[in-house]
């Protein structure tokens, strides 16, 4: 039986008494899930884990997303991302170095993934920490003027990953990928309502002039990542930290470019946000 530990007033927790390196029982995969709805982000400490088990996991939970943002890393594994600064590992560096803002996986596609796994491999002994901001809370707690300002608006979502692939960009690229979703999107498992809009990749409020779009925007941005709305996580080799895209953003801290970081990725395919 797992064990279920909560980590902050904001969100996230800790689920020991599991092995993820052996296949888990449906009514374990349950429980988990079950756990993730409630508290958005969990953590796995201490696991042990291959490309292929933690492809297990996440198959257990839906069907794997494919990564689009870059090329292939491994030939075999169209899934696995390594988010590393790793020159010597033979692959191509992933968002190695810096401070990234707030966001929100796969936002300007269509259909953004359901789920993000995060494995620990290798980990700067300072900095790199991940946030996480509670968006269910975020929306909730807006001031009125700003839910009847954002009812019902789509707000068109951006990545220029080669020019701008941490921090948010000021104008459009033509050849980046780009979709448009609803400011708020109800949660398909909670029947919740969540912000979806995010400082790195969220560009244009539709409907609205240049000014009137980014005034709003970034009251939105302000308001959410308020402290008590965010947990923090300090990462340890082995863990395996699972979010929720549909009500969560992310954003990472800065770490000193020398210090070795590798995580691997594999993410959980998503709907059409409404």
């Amino acid at each position: 039986m797992i064990s279920v530990k909560r980590l902050s007033d904001a969100l996230g927790a800790s689920i020991t008494g599991v092995d993820l390196s052996q296949p888990i029982a449906e009514t374990t995969v349950a429980d988990i899930r079950r756990a993730w709805n409630e508290h958005l982000v969990v953590v796995f400490p201490g696991q042990d884990l291959s490309a292929e088990d933690q492809t297990r996991f996440c198959l257990a939970l839906g069907e794997l997303e494919k990564v689009r943002s870059v090329p292939t890393q491994v030939a075999d594994q169209p899934h696995v991302l390594f988010v590393t600064n790793i020159r010597d590992a033979g692959m191509q560096t992933v968002l190695e170095d810096g401070e990234m803002q707030f966001h929100a996986d796969q936002c300007y596609y269509e259909a953004p993934c359901m789920a993000t796994t995060l494995y620990a491999i290798e980990i700067p002994k300072v900095g790199g920490n991940t946030m996480f901001i509670n968006c269910y809370d975020a929306y909730e707690s807006l001031p009125d003027d700003l839910k009847t300002a954002i009812a019902g608006r789509k707000a068109l979502n951006v990545y220029d990953y080669g020019a701008n692939p941490i921090s948010r960009g000021s104008a459009e690229n033509p050849d980046a990928p780009k979709w448009s979703h609803p400011m708020v999107r109800t949660h398909p498992e909670t029947g919740r309502k969540a912000l979806f809009v995010n400082r790195l990749m969220t560009l244009v409020a539709e409907g609205l002039d240049p000014a009137e779009s980014e005034s709003l925007l970034e009251r939105l941005f302000a308001h959410a990542e308020q402290d008590r709305f965010i947990y923090e996580h300090a990462w340890t080799p082995g863990d395996l930290l699972m979010w929720d895209n549909r009500c969560t953003l992310h954003a990472r801290r800065d770490f000193d470019p020398k210090a070795r970081r590798m995580l691997r990725r594999i993410t959980i395919r998503g709907e059409v946000p409404n």
